[in-house]
């Protein structure tokens, strides 16, 4: 177990119900909870290990809602995102193992950390329906790096459309087979990873992921059984039901002919949506994942104030992190601000405090973990950042919230702390060798390039 811990000094933005900001506060950990969030002095027990916060922000730890295990090592593939897509899609299909999974899952995480996210939810695979579910090596290897790593995740499995036009290879020993997987069977492993690691590690889960379908497709028996079965096995397991891509009358159809959400479901992106698309979403208790960088933005808006004001929890993902974007939640909060301003021609829309919610403790209720993270209260998990304020950029030393939201970026955060473990300090990873997580996922990387054919 962790030495206790107690950060001084620098300006304590809590988070909490009150949403109180100390402008010279401590945070005592103990067993990596926070015991302790104030102003006053505090007597820290003698054993202690001391930070000295001044000239630095206390924060929770960012929560980024919607990403994708993968991403990192399929930067720069294609000239534009159609293209990026395609080749991301027979890559992992066709080119990678579990030894790819474990080195993105190491760069992932490293990336993370850097960029003080501390926890995620990401789908274990991605391009245009690739769920790397046809056994369990591979998202086991990811899981194993992170749980070593010391992060936070949702990890969410689970089928691919029952038309997906994919064929796998496995390799071994210098050569491969190719197969086909069923819908079904990807419904197997995902139940199968769900039980191996509920209760397993406190800081990671299994979540399933379910394709979205249109009130036509879902005329389809086949299609309409199989996401039967993803809903039974999401509320018998007690876990997370991830969606990535509604849009345009999606929710409310598949509502209709499902009953499919409540409020342990998660809907990424979530553009142009109807009036009764926003009606399930308020009657359900479903939560939105919005993401202001994503590529889906692009085509269409996801209308995140207005969700917000009628009372639906929105939270923010970075979609990451290809083909154009970061894991960075800093540049996410800003682009949220200028992209829903945009719309409105108001800058007043999304003020600084509300963008932290969004990435903090509505993050963490977003994921059903509200009681756990997302805000600096005693008794919650000790998941703390600290950014060094203390630049020119981010001068002068006013309005803490602010010039975190407006001008702070990933590369400001100096310490990184999950559970009271100090993953980072002084922008340095502890007791993790940055450079061979980077030598690894570039061998990794080559090695699938060349399975890819990729010129």
């Amino acid at each position: 177990m962790t030495r206790p811990l107690l950060i001084e000094g620098g300006v304590v933005v809590t988070m909490d119900a009150g949403r109180r900001v100390f402008q010279k506060g401590h945070v005592l950990v103990s067993e990596g909870r926070i015991v302790a969030v104030g102003e006053a002095a505090i007597d820290a027990p003698a054993d202690a290990e001391f930070i000295d916060a001044s000239g630095m922000v206390v924060m929770p730890g960012l929560t980024d809602t919607h990403a994708h295990a993968g991403h990192t090592l399929t930067k720069g593939l294609g000239d534009d995102s159609e293209q990026w897509m395609n080749v991301t899609g027979r890559i992992y299909a066709q080119a990678t193992d579990s030894e790819f999974w474990a080195a993105e899952a190491g760069l992932s995480a490293c990336e993370r950390i850097k960029c003080g996210t501390t926890t995620s939810a990401l789908l274990f695979g991605g391009g245009p329906d690739i769920m790397r579910t046809d056994d369990a090596e591979a998202a086991e290897a990811h899981l194993d790096v992170i749980a070593d790593m010391g992060l936070r995740e949702v990890l969410a499995v689970g089928p691919n459309r029952r038309d997906s036009p994919w064929v796998y290879r496995k390799y071994g020993r210098g050569s491969y087979t190719e197969f086909e997987i069923s819908p079904e069977a990807q419904l197997s492993v995902s139940a199968a990873l769900i039980d191996r690691w509920q209760g397993r590690n406190d800081r990671l889960h299994i979540a399933m992921s379910l394709p979205v379908f249109t009130a036509k497709e879902l005329d389809d028996e086949q299609i309409h059984a199989i996401c039967r079965q993803v809903r039974d096995l999401a509320r018998q397991k007690g876990v997370l039901l991830v969606q990535d891509g509604h849009r345009d009358g999606s929710i409310s159809a598949n509502a209709e002919r499902l009953d499919l959400f409540d409020g342990r479901s998660l809907l990424a992106h979530c553009i142009d949506l109807t009036e009764a698309d926003i009606a399930v979403l308020k009657r359900t208790g479903a939560k939105v994942a919005h993401n202001p960088s994503a590529l889906m933005s692009v085509s269409g808006r996801c209308p995140a104030p207005e969700l917000i004001e009628a009372g639906v929890t929105v939270s923010l993902g970075t979609d990451a992190a290809a083909p154009d974007r970061p894991f960075d939640m800093f540049r996410n909060l800003f682009q949220a601000h200028r992209y829903h301003a945009r719309h409105f021609r108001d800058d007043a829309v999304l003020p600084p405090m509300q963008l932290l919610e969004m990435a903090t403790i509505e993050g963490a209720r977003a994921l059903s973990m509200e009681d756990e993270i997302g805000s600096l209260e005693p008794g919650k998990r000790a998941d703390i950042l600290l950014v060094n304020m203390r630049q020119p950029h981010l001068w002068p030393p006013v309005h803490p919230v602010q010039r975190l939201t407006r001008f702070a970026n990933g590369a400001d955060v100096d310490t990184t702390i999950v559970g009271g473990r100090i993953l980072m300090r002084g922008r340095q990873l502890v007791g993790m060798d940055e450079d061979a997580i980077l030598d690894r996922a570039e061998r990794a990387f080559h090695r699938m390039a060349e399975r890819a054919q990729l010129a």
